[in-house]
């Protein structure tokens, strides 16, 4: 599991569904929170949290151009590939940290990866949790 530690920066809520907006050291994650009609009661402006994703969620890009709806797009190097016959574990740094990655073996082929390189990460806002740090 991928997590990054951050604080909320915006909240914008319609009926029982929000979008978190997470400043993680200047950049911002978005994530889809589902709550009640009252609207995000468990999370607040400067809140500190820990945003959480899946290996399996981050797809990763090259040369990508264009407008693309996913809004958690980020620069990563890649540090370590380790590629079996079918799966393959991308290992990126982002900002200091570790950013891990499951694509196909095919894929890293497809697009020639190799560590050093930069590439960009992104995951879906609805695939985005947060979970609140303890003060």
């Amino acid at each position: 599991m991928n997590k990054l530690k951050g604080n909320i920066s915006g909240v914008q809520s319609s009926d029982n569904i929000s979008i978190i907006n997470v400043d993680v050291n200047g950049d911002e994650f978005s994530s889809i929170v589902l709550e009640g009609k009252k609207g995000p009661s468990n999370y607040k402006i400067d809140d500190n949290v820990t945003i959480l994703f899946k290996e399996t969620e981050v797809g990763l890009a090259k040369e990508l151009t264009g407008l693309i709806s996913l809004r958690n797009r980020f620069k990563g190097v890649i540090k370590r590939i380790d590629k079996g016959p079918i799966l393959a574990r991308v290992i990126m740094t982002y900002r200091g940290n570790t950013i891990e990655s499951i694509i196909s073996s095919r894929s890293v082929t497809h697009m020639k990866l190799k560590e050093k390189e930069e590439v960009e990460w992104l995951v879906k806002t609805n695939e985005v949790t947060l979970m609140k740090n303890p003060a």
